[in-house]
């Protein structure tokens, strides 16, 4: 026998076992493509905390597909995705964080289609809200974004393609079983909305911080249920950060370095009380649930107070912004003056953290205490 055929049969060989093997694991329902799911999936919700750029395809001011916002994102070489940061979001990392392949992708991206879907879909929109509450308000800043209503309307469309793809029984189980939904969503419906300065006073006046609160809480639990009616059983909410100690709310008061503004830190930590009682309260009620409780609050102010610590040099100023002491009323954007030591800033610009702090925020919540994340961390609920 030639060396020409040995060779030949050995090459048929081995392509008829592994022709066999394949179909040995397709009469039991295993397929590559299907083994890559064994990650679970992440559909993240909220705004621009975590948005991964949907707001590229609305007509909004509010964009982050500019540069040098992601000059630090690794996936894109360092090109503007529409994330508001100089690099991965608290979503991206927390879904490394817990094996997944793949990152969410923006619902409105025309390449979210087919099994991209199945790793996990971020409907999350920059100056996403509850609701809008008052409609001059809304119809004065001139903003298009996706309120959490929209957003769990886009999830409803999301989970029927699944059933497409999987069939309704596997798709039920892959959304209870491997499916972790986030929710972070609650600065804008204060900073844009209750304490938009002037615009918002008259009715201010007309509405008490509880009945505020009220409304943002009664919608919420509302747009959790219809999550939970769509098969979400695994769940994280965030709660609202010291809004009160941004660069910009620091600028605009022209506050010290140490400083906060307090007005926005006590209705954030009004709200928070209250979204943990809510919490606690469909953990009871909605049989199967697992709500997480995520204090964002306490772990971004850990890090503005005791950011040394941390090895942050500054965490007043917008490492990417102009005006003011903390550069922190011009966006980030183009013309913006950017700071050279990136990880060293809390803040990467007036509004958002910096991925150096979104990774000790996300590691936080994968791996951390009660005190930060309860009743069980990220990594405990995915494996529930």
């Amino acid at each position: 026998m030639s060396a020409i055929t040995m060779a030949f049969n050995f090459h048929y060989i081995v392509a008829l076992v592994m022709c066999l093997i394949i179909i040995s694991l397709s009469s039991f329902g295993i397929s590559q493509s299907d083994e890559d799911l064994t990650k679970g999936a992440s559909f993240i919700f909220g705004d621009s905390l975590v948005d991964a750029g949907n707001n590229n395809y609305l007509p909004t001011l509010s964009r982050a597909n500019i540069s040098p916002n992601g000059i630090d994102f690794k996936a894109s070489g360092g090109t503007p995705t529409g994330r508001y940061t100089n690099g991965r979001t608290i979503g991206d990392i927390v879904g490394e964080e817990l094996g997944q392949t793949h990152y969410a992708l923006p619902f409105l991206a025309p390449n979210t289609t087919g099994r991209a879907i199945l790793y996990g879909v971020n409907y999350a929109s920059g100056m996403g809200n509850h609701e809008c509450h008052w409609k001059n308000i809304c119809e004065y800043i001139k903003v298009n974004r996706l309120s959490m209503d929209i957003q769990v309307d886009y999830f409803n469309i999301t989970r029927k393609q699944i059933d497409q793809l999987l069939g309704p029984s596997k798709a039920k189980e892959y959304v209870t079983k491997r499916s972790i939904f986030s929710i972070t969503i609650g600065s804008n419906d204060f900073l844009n909305n209750y304490l938009l300065p002037v615009i918002s006073m008259g009715a201010r006046i007309t509405q008490s911080p509880n009945s505020f609160v009220d409304d943002l809480l009664n919608h919420l639990r509302g747009q959790l249920t219809r999550l939970y009616q769509l098969d979400a059983r695994k769940f994280v909410i965030g709660n609202v950060g010291p809004i009160g100690c941004i660069p910009y709310q620091k600028t605009i008061n022209q506050l010290s370095e140490v400083e906060c503004v307090s007005l926005p830190n006590k209705l954030a930590l009004q709200y928070n009380a209250r979204l943990k009682d809510l919490l606690q309260e469909l953990n009871e009620n909605l049989e199967g649930a697992t709500f997480v409780h995520a204090n964002v609050y306490d772990l971004v102010m850990e890090l503005i107070t005791n950011y040394a610590k941390y090895g942050f040099t500054s965490s007043s100023k917008a490492c990417c912004g102009n005006g003011g002491q903390f550069a922190g009323i011009i966006p980030c954007g183009p013309s913006s003056s950017v700071c050279s030591d990136r990880d060293k800033h809390v803040f990467w610009d007036p509004y958002h953290p910096s991925e150096a702090a979104n990774l000790i925020i996300a590691k936080q919540l994968v791996d951390g205490e009660k005190k930060y994340i309860s009743p069980v961390n990220l990594r405990q609920l995915r494996d529930l």
